[in-house]
């Protein structure tokens, strides 16, 4: 079991670096060569659909505010995300996707599901039941930290 572990640990150090890496060297490679990861994963974190607030986003993302404000000014100025006011309260700010980053979303969206896709081919039932709960877990222990 020792070196089973050893196995996995090593596995989820190199995934971990790897996934890293690839995005780095995707987005450079991209029309969206003007983002960086961070910036990325904060267009992925806004979402299409929802319009949240700094504040929202930056929990999320487990940032303090005043990270998340300097990304968001980086990402209006790169034509990523706008700010709108609220319609009832016009104090509450909340951002949202321009075309620009629905793109970037969309295509962040289709190179995970690749990504996912290859790494559950060929699993039966059970082996996917053994590697959801592994996930939650993991989940789990990340979320309570």
């Amino acid at each position: 079991m020792n070196q089973l572990y050893q196995e996995i640990n090593d596995a989820l150090y190199h995934v971990y670096y790897g996934i890293q890496r690839i995005e780095e060297e995707e987005l450079k490679k991209s029309r969206f060569n003007d983002l960086t990861p961070k910036e990325l994963h904060a267009v992925d974190a806004i979402t299409m659909y929802e319009h949240p607030t700094t504040s929202q986003v930056a929990e999320k993302l487990h940032l303090s505010r005043a990270t998340m404000t300097v990304t968001v000014d980086r990402l209006v100025r790169k034509g990523y995300v706008e700010r709108i006011r609220g319609k009832q309260d016009r104090r509450i700010v909340h951002l949202k996707l321009t075309m620009r980053g629905r793109v970037v979303c969309r295509a962040y969206h289709a190179y995970h599901n690749r990504m996912v896709k290859s790494f559950l081919q060929n699993l039966d039932e059970n082996e996917l039941q053994t590697i959801y709960h592994a996930f939650k877990n993991l989940d789990e222990f990340l979320n309570s930290h």
